[in-house]
């Protein structure tokens, strides 16, 4: 199994002197990460989706082997809801393959007012092409269903496992043959830290439920202080302790010199 551990985002500017050296131009950031980091949750065009020769920019900067996953637009996801999804999942897809191969999983985070509806995220799933990645981060206790397992399963999507505080906010399921994890803050200090023991039961977790050979994404979205950065090196440091592959992070405690 490889646990490919990144940060949500990469375009943080108290991340100085923690991932970035003074000095360092901000358009060069995105090479110092992928020097450090194998992989990267963009979520650019849940704001604004990019233009087809802004995916091929991060694909030119960015070394043969890194992987980005995508967030998918808030228009699909928050302003349609799911419905009619087939034209914004194509314009997504049509511009994020300038990726080549670089494209990771695509990741559908829910509104949290949004109850489940098995049928809309069934049609959804369905209009990515054959063999892309998705993973589905629900936001309403009202997903946690068989049926709505069953809708996941059927199209190899990953349920997102998410943490806040520390602490498992969605079921365990393993609904692919590749896990999504998204850590959004811990409850270590400073805020919004995680803690070694609570990093420590996350590789436990995955390492119960996927085997050797198995990608399983990690990306901390705890960007303040630079807290992503220096929880992804401690959750990269107890996975390869706990006898997993693990893609490359910075050797210590920040990579700013």
């Amino acid at each position: 199994m490889t646990v490919l551990v990144g940060t949500s985002g990469w375009q943080y500017r108290d991340w100085r002197d923690v991932l970035y050296p003074q000095g360092r131009p901000q358009r060069l950031w995105l090479e110092e990460y992928a020097r450090h980091f194998a992989t990267v949750e963009s979520n650019a065009a849940f704001y604004r989706l990019p233009e087809e020769k802004t995916f091929a920019d991060w694909r030119d900067r960015t070394p043969d082997g890194f992987v980005m996953a995508v967030k998918a637009s808030r228009y699909l996801t928050h302003i349609k809801r799911l419905a009619d999804p087939a034209e914004p999942v194509a314009r997504l897809m049509a511009h994020a393959a300038a990726l080549g191969p670089r494209l990771g999983p695509v990741l559908l985070q829910l509104p949290p007012t949004l109850r489940a509806d098995a049928g809309l995220l069934d049609a959804c799933l369905g209009c990515f092409p054959a063999g892309s990645r998705v993973a589905v981060e629900p936001r309403h206790d009202s997903w946690w269903t068989p049926g709505v397992r069953a809708v996941l399963e059927r199209h190899g999507a990953a349920l997102c496992w998410a943490d806040r505080g520390s602490r498992p906010v969605t079921p365990l399921w393993r609904t692919a043959d590749w896990g999504y994890l998204r850590l959004h803050g811990g409850r270590a200090r400073p805020w919004p830290r995680y803690g070694g023991q609570a990093l420590a039961a996350w590789v436990r977790r995955i390492a119960r439920t996927w085997p050797d050979g198995a990608d399983v994404h990690a990306y901390f979205n705890n960007d303040q202080g630079g807290a992503a950065v220096l929880d992804a090196i401690a959750f990269a440091r107890a996975a390869a302790a706990a006898g997993r592959s693990v893609s490359r992070t910075p050797p210590g405690r920040g990579a700013a010199r």
